[in-house]
């Protein structure tokens, strides 16, 4: 399985254990969602974002019509 190389300063490593420790995870785990649920929110922002134009642009058009 492919796998992911991600540096952390001290500070950052800290706030991830931490995270995760709240989360009753493991890092590696806690990690791995959180850039899952990045990647899935983005893609629902992106799908939301083209129906809200699509929606603006089609009341635009009846009003121009």
């Amino acid at each position: 399985m492919p796998a992911l190389n991600v540096e952390f300063s001290d500070e950052e490593l800290a706030k991830v254990r931490s995270a995760a420790s709240d989360a009753g995870t493991s890092m590696r785990a806690f990690a791995r969602q959180a850039i899952l649920d990045r990647a899935v929110n983005r893609e629902g922002r992106v799908r939301a974002l083209g129906q809200e134009i699509a929606q603006r642009s089609a009341e635009l058009n009846r009003r121009l019509a």
